[in-house]
């Protein structure tokens, strides 16, 4: 599998700064943020399946417009998988018609641009010989992590969360993970603000890590513009014999 990094920032303000997206292979978007948009139209329409972490903004930013750039190119529709409760919220809240035509419905039920696959956490899907799976995650919505298994090598992307025990056994339990790309929001002085949108500041990150039993390359994502030097520092000094590393735009893992 190879995975490009589309997108890591947690928000908007030149051009490098994008909000969540990975392109794996160059068929699968796991999550759908403003990374996505620097694709051309034709990498665009190879996109088949796109695995969604949540529902918010960064990162389903650009799934709307996705379709519809794309929509006359494909013969077949596009597969959203999330869990039932994400898609509820997508289906009511975006693709309503008010916000965004429903492309489910589009050009006919039968036979729609778009479709919507439930995904659980635990649940596992196979397209060829790569496997996804969804892990726990906690969050201020309904939320998941996600697996990316080539057979010979996993990489782990935890999407937004917070502190959360039942997410560590599962990836303890990875006997080829390679890559862990776990979110850190929030700088140490907004701690109670990570605490309340439910994200991760460095001493809370360190103590996550304490829960990490086996080896694998640490990368952090989802860093705030502006604050990304002093969380990074901040890492460091809490965490840095894990020798974590900041994600990058544009950053390939191959597995």
């Amino acid at each position: 599998m190879k995975v490009r990094v589309l997108g890591c920032s947690g928000g908007i303000g030149g051009r490098h700064l994008r909000t969540t997206s990975m392109l794996v292979d160059d068929d699968i978007l796991v999550d759908a943020g403003t990374g996505v948009a620097d694709l051309s139209r034709s990498q665009l329409a190879c996109i088949d399946h796109v695995f969604l972490t949540h529902s918010h903004l960064d990162h389903i930013a650009s799934l709307p417009l996705l379709i519809d750039s794309v929509s006359d190119l494909r013969a077949k529709p596009l597969i959203v998988y999330a869990t039932a409760a994400t898609l509820a919220i997508i289906a009511k809240h975006i693709f309503n018609w008010a916000i965004w035509p429903d492309f489910s419905v589009i050009p006919s039920r039968e036979h729609p641009v778009m479709q919507y696959q439930t995904i659980e956490i635990g649940h596992s899907v196979r397209l060829g010989e790569r496997t996804i799976t969804a892990l726990p995650a906690e969050h201020t919505v309904p939320a998941v992590g996600y697996q990316l298994d080539s057979g010979s090598g996993s990489l782990v992307f935890t999407g937004d969360t917070t502190v959360n025990d039942s997410f560590w056994p599962v990836v303890n339990g990875i006997a080829n993970l390679r890559y862990l790309l776990i979110e850190t929001a929030f700088a140490n002085r907004e701690q109670r603000l990570a605490e309340i949108s439910k994200h991760l500041c460095p001493s809370m990150l360190a103590g996550e890590l304490r829960k990490l039993a086996i080896t694998a390359e640490i990368h952090i994502s989802h860093l705030k513009p502006g604050q990304a030097e002093l969380t990074m520092a901040e890492i460091q000094a809490c965490a840095g014999h894990l020798r974590p590393t900041m994600l990058q735009n544009n950053q390939v893992f191959e597995f």
